[in-house]
């Protein structure tokens, strides 16, 4: 392990540390405060059970699917309205008026429209990750060197095949960094729908463990959910690193 590495290890180490330390002195409530120590067992007891890795797989599989459609939807609407100003004109009140809306504000709608379960969570989740590879696929394709656009409309390319081969191999790089805005904003938003309503998930198993006052599996669940986005985080990362550079060099050729 390098010292860069080291050093991001030290404010948590540190934090660990002093919560235990306080917890054992009594200055921090352990009804509410769990020792770190207590934590890390309920922690590792509901990885052996398997509790903690099914609600894992569950909110994943609504974060990854809300976030495929989302950020399809946004990639395709964003690269149509960069290239074109009048379909910019026709369509961007209407998306600067339903962008304000939060995506909570959806799950009464989604409830009634698809009741409990994957297809409302998945519902409020893509429409919280449109936005932001929307807006950024926009700004992408609107800043594509002008002389390729010549190039494609001096070929007679047609429109599909210009955005194939041209407009989103060009805007690829900044449209990966919209699409891992998404990826964190698809897993608050699973975990949100989880607390509120949809009762599956490590939403709800926080929820459930802080009605069966546990509150140590209640902490472990939510530092469970901060270590996975962590490792999502960095899966997207390399992604991007490796695949999209790989691409860029000589992938579109």
């Amino acid at each position: 392990m390098n010292l860069k590495r080291l050093r991001g290890l030290l404010i948590p180490v540190v934090l660990i540390a002093l919560w235990e330390i306080g917890s054992r002195a009594g200055i921090l409530p352990e009804d509410t405060m769990s020792r770190p120590s207590d934590i890390a067992v309920a922690g590792w007891d509901a990885l052996l059970d398997g509790s903690l890795l099914i609600a894992t797989v569950q909110t994943f599989q609504t974060a990854l699917l809300g976030l495929a459609i989302g950020s399809s939807i946004g990639i395709v609407l964003g690269a149509f309205v960069g290239l074109s100003p009048i379909l910019e004109g026709i369509i961007g009140p209407t998306l600067d008026t339903v962008r304000p809306i939060p995506a909570v504000a959806l799950i009464p709608l989604a409830l009634l429209i698809y009741g409990f379960g994957v297809r409302m969570e998945v519902l409020v989740i893509t429409y919280a990750t449109v936005w932001p590879v929307l807006i950024v696929t926009i700004s992408a394709v609107r800043g594509i060197e002008p002389r390729l656009l010549e190039v494609a409309r001096t070929l007679e390319m047609p429109t599909l095949s210009r955005m194939r081969r041209i407009v989103l191999p060009a805007a690829l790089a900044r449209i990966a960094v919209g699409i891992r805005v998404s990826a964190g904003v698809a897993l608050v938003v699973a975990v949100t729908v989880e607390i509120v309503l949809n009762p599956q998930g490590l939403g709800y198993g926080m929820i459930i463990a802080a009605q069966s006052l546990r509150p140590e599996l209640m902490w472990a669940e939510l530092l469970w959910v901060g270590l996975a986005g962590w490792a999502f985080n960095g899966l997207l990362s390399l992604i991007d690193r490796r695949w999209l550079g790989r691409f860029q060099t000589g992938g579109t050729r």
